[in-house]
C-alpha cells in the first residue's frame, strides 16, 4: 500500500458523509499528538476523503500542514461508497473484553501513564478499575432524558449486548445432571451475565417505534423519567439528591432515601 504525505488543504471532506464524528475529534487529536499520525487518510483520485474524516478534523485542530494519505486508485465509485459506510459500520461491531480491559488499564496506571490519553473519560476508567471517585453535587435540573438519534440508521440489535459469558454458562448447565426445576433456575440466573451496551441501546431507542420504546422503558433499558426508575426499583435517591429535588420543587412528594 502506497502512502504519501499530502497537504491537508488538498483534502476534500465527503459532503454526504453519514457518520457524525464531532465528539471524537478531541480524543483523536490527543491520540495523534501522543502517538503520531499512524493511520493514513484514504481518499479517491480527486482527493475526496473515503475513510478518515475524524483524523482529518483532528489534523486541522492540531494545525498540521501535511498528513499521511493513501489514494485508492483501484476502487470503483460504488466500492468507494460501500467502503466508506463499511469502515464505520464494522467499527461498531466490536466490543471490549471487560475481563481483560481492566488488567491493561491497571498496568498503564501502575506505570503512571496518563489514562486521559486513551479516550476513556475519568469516570469510566475509575469504574473499570474499581476506584472511588470524589462525590459531586447533583444539578438541581432533574428532567427526563431526551434521546436524539446520532446515527442515520439504528445500530444492529446484535450490537446491543454481549452474551458470550451467558452462552458459556448455559452450555455448562446443560451438560450437568440435575433436575429440570434446578436447571431452569440456574438458566434464569445465568442471564445476569449478559453485558448491555447502553450507549447503543439509547441510540436504538431513539430510532424505535412508540410501542418498542414503551417496552424498552418498562424493561429499564433506558430511563426517561426518574419516578419510573424509582418505582421499578432500579434507582434509589440519596438524601442529598432528595433535598435538591425538594429545593427545586417544594411540592414534590417525599421519596424514599437509601
Amino acid at each position: 500500500m502506497e502512502i504519501e504525505m499530502v497537504d491537508v488543504a488538498h483534502l476534500v471532506p465527503y459532503e454526504r458523509n453519514p457518520r457524525i464524528n464531532e465528539a471524537a475529534v478531541d480524543a483523536v487529536a490527543a491520540s495523534i499528538r501522543q502517538f503520531g499520525f499512524r493511520q493514513p487518510i484514504v481518499v479517491d483520485t480527486e482527493g475526496v476523503i473515503i475513510c478518515g474524516h475524524t483524523r482529518y478534523k483532528a489534523a486541522l485542530k492540531l494545525g498540521l500542514e501535511k498528513v499521511p494519505v493513501h489514494v485508492a486508485t483501484d476502487l470503483t465509485p460504488e466500492q468507494i461508497k460501500a467502503y466508506r459506510i463499511a469502515d464505520n459500520k464494522t467499527a461498531e461491531m466490536s466490543d471490549w473484553n471487560y475481563d481483560l480491559l481492566p488488567i491493561e488499564l491497571a498496568e498503564l496506571k501502575a506505570a503512571d501513564y496518563d489514562l486521559g490519553l486513551i479516550g476513556f473519560d475519568p469516570h469510566e476508567v475509575a469504574r473499570l478499575l474499581g476506584d472511588d471517585l470524589p462525590s459531586q453535587k447533583y444539578t438541581t435540573l432533574i428532567r427526563g432524558l431526551i434521546y436524539e438519534p446520532h446515527m442515520a440508521t439504528p445500530p444492529a440489535v446484535s450490537s446491543l449486548y454481549d452474551d458470550t459469558k451467558l452462552k458459556a454458562l448455559l452450555a455448562r448447565i446443560d451438560a450437568m445432571q440435575m433436575s429440570r426445576e434446578l436447571a431452569y433456575f440456574l438458566r434464569l440466573a445465568a442471564h445476569r451475565f449478559v453485558r448491555f451496551r447502553f450507549d447503543l441501546i439509547a441510540e436504538y431507542y431513539a430510532h424505535a417505534s412508540d410501542d418498542i420504546k414503551q417496552i424498552m422503558r418498562e424493561l429499564v433499558l433506558v430511563i426517561v423519567d426518574y419516578d419510573d426508575a424509582i418505582a421499578a426499583g432500579v434507582v434509589k435517591l440519596s438524601k442529598e439528591l432528595i433535598a435538591l429535588i425538594h429545593e427545586a420543587n417544594p411540592n414534590k412528594e417525599n421519596q424514599e432515601a437509601d
